[in-house]
C-alpha cells in the first residue's frame, strides 16, 4: 500500500500541543535582576561618600526616631502580609478579600520601606564598622534583590507551588532581621520616643 502525502488528513485529530517544562531562563533572570540590584545598592552605598541626613519629618526628634518608626510600620504590614498569605494559601481561615489583604499590605510595607532605604543609602551608606551594622546593610540590600526577585516570579505562569511561598517567606525573614538589627536596636538603645 502507498501513501500519498498530499492527500488530505480531515478524518485525524491534531496531536495537543506539547506543554514544554519551565525553561531555566524563568528562574535565571529573577536571581540574575536579584543579585543585580543587591550587588548595585551595595556598590552604590560603598562607594557614595555618606551625607549624614537624607531627611527629617516634624514631630521627630531625630532621623533615627523617623526610620525606626518607619521601619516598624514597614515590619507591622508584612507581619499582616504573613498572616494574609497563610489565608490565601488555606492554612489559616479567612476573609474572600484576604488576596486583596495580601497584595495591599505588600505595596504599603514597600512604600514604608523605601524612603527608609533610601535614608539608609544616602545618610549612612554601606558601613562595616560593627557587626550589627555590617550585618544590616548586607541585609538591607539582600532584601531589595529578593523583593526584585519575588516581582518578578509573580508574573511568571507554571511556577512550582512551593517557589512563591518560599521567596516570600525569605524577604519575609530578611526583613525582620533588618528590623531586628535597625528599629528594635534603636528602641533599645535610646528608647522608645518619636
Amino acid at each position: 500500500m502507498t501513501v500519498d502525502p498530499n492527500a488530505a488528513t480531515q478524518g485525524f485529530s491534531s496531536p495537543p500541543p506539547a506543554h514544554r517544562r519551565p525553561g531555566a531562563a524563568r528562574y535565571l533572570v529573577p536571581a540574575l535582576v536579584a543579585a543585580a540590584v543587591a550587588v548595585g545598592l551595595g556598590a552604590y552605598g560603598k562607594s557614595h561618600h555618606p551625607a549624614g541626613t537624607a531627611f527629617n519629618l516634624a514631630g521627630f526628634s531625630s532621623t533615627g526616631a523617623v526610620k525606626s518608626w518607619l521601619a516598624t510600620t514597614a515590619f507591622a504590614f508584612a507581619l499582616v502580609q504573613l498572616v494574609s498569605a497563610f489565608m490565601v494559601y488555606g492554612k489559616l481561615p479567612g476573609p474572600s478579600w484576604a488576596p486583596t489583604l495580601h497584595r495591599w499590605s505588600g505595596r504599603v510595607a514597600f512604600l514604608v520601606a523605601v524612603p527608609v532605604a533610601v535614608h539608609c543609602l544616602y545618610a549612612l551608606g554601606y558601613q562595616t564598622y560593627e557587626p550589627r551594622v555590617m550585618w544590616h546593610s548586607l541585609l538591607g540590600c539582600f532584601f531589595f534583590g529578593a523583593f526584585s526577585a519575588k516581582m518578578l516570579l509573580l508574573r511568571s505562569e507554571r511556577l512550582p507551588g512551593w517557589l512563591l511561598p518560599l521567596v516570600g517567606g525569605l524577604v519575609f525573614v530578611v526583613l525582620t532581621a533588618i528590623w531586628l538589627t535597625s528599629a528594635l536596636w534603636f528602641f533599645r538603645t535610646f528608647g522608645v520616643t518619636t
